[in-house]
């Protein structure tokens, strides 16, 4: 069990130490919603529309009624863990919104992107020595792997949610805003990247024949880019969002800023090692060359730089 104060030097301060302490905050919030409008615009150019009404819709709007309860004070405001509460539904909800509209935004692109980029993924992978067809039978050859690789690769949400917890509970508000900061610049890179190297990924470029071991991410990226392109598919289903993103890989990305953010908070190290399993699952979970999720890397690694540079007040 992880206690803060075994490391004394990282003690959670006092909430309301620092007036600068929900600086950043409003920054994101802003970006974010600059993100919604470009978003929009969008899926305005490439002739597509989100099915508000859905019924797979209802977790994610049951989940937007519980936060905003909880972030607009329906807690009750003597108990000792309500600033904890707040500060957490408002962590969840910004990131929960950062992650769809990620996600959402890259079907447009997709649709206004031409060509592949797989041929010179695979060379790069070659000439660094990475053989992803015997990562991916080595995987296909064993069920306990796939089990264990299932779940890692599904952490990605796992990992934040752990995160943002944790410093909602210790009045960690500086942290937590950085984090979302990187989150939110990384998720916006990797978009602007992808629209310069689409991919099909290895899974689909690379094998022939009937398919062993199909991944999570399966084989989306074949068939659902060039329907985006044809403008044969029309409507994007928020309970049904698929990964259409092989590079820069986004998994990278997240699992590199949250090593880092872990590193930089003692207390949460232990949970290097679930992230370190969502890197080795993703070659094969998420169909992603080697070479995408070093570019994923270097784009989360390039995010936190410029957030430390351009948000000195987040810095701890």
């Amino acid at each position: 069990m992880l206690h803060a104060q075994s490391f004394p030097s990282t003690a959670a301060p006092p909430r309301r130490a620092s007036p600068r302490a929900g600086f950043a905050l409003p920054i994101v919030v802003a970006a974010l919603g600059a993100s919604l409008l470009v978003t929009a615009w969008l899926l305005h150019r490439a002739g597509l529309h989100v099915a508000l009404w859905s019924r797979s819709n209802l977790p994610f709007a049951l989940a937007g009624v519980c936060l905003f309860g909880l972030r607009s004070g329906m807690v009750l405001r003597r108990w000792r863990h309500a600033d904890g509460l707040r500060d957490g539904a408002g962590y969840y909800a910004v990131f929960t919104l950062i992650a769809l509209t990620g996600a959402v935004a890259s079907y447009p692109l997709a649709a206004l992107t031409q060509g592949y980029a797989d041929a010179t993924l695979h060379r790069a992978d070659v000439a660094l020595g990475f053989d992803w067809l015997g990562w991916y039978r080595t995987v296909a050859a064993h069920r306990p792997l796939q089990w264990l690789g299932v779940a890692a690769y599904e952490s990605i949400y796992l990992t934040p949610a752990l995160l943002l917890g944790w410093f909602a509970a210790h009045g960690q508000r500086i942290a937590a805003h950085r984090f979302l900061a990187s989150f939110w610049l990384a998720a916006v890179l990797t978009l602007a990247l992808f629209t310069q190297m689409p991919a099909i990924g290895p899974l689909s470029y690379l094998w022939r024949g009937a398919v062993d071991y199909m991944p999570v991410s399966e084989t989306w990226q074949s068939n659902l880019i060039p329907a985006l392109r044809a403008r044969t598919v029309h409507v994007i289903d928020l309970g049904a969002l698929r990964g259409l993103v092989s590079a820069p890989s986004f998994h990278a990305a997240a699992g590199t800023l949250y090593l880092r953010t872990i590193w930089r908070t003692p207390p949460l190290r232990r949970l290097g090692w679930l992230v370190a399993a969502m890197l080795l699952a993703t070659p094969v979970e998420g169909t992603h060359y080697l070479t995408d999720m070093l570019i994923g890397a270097v784009v989360a690694l390039v995010a936190a730089q410029i957030v430390d540079a351009c948000l000195p007040e987040v810095r701890t």
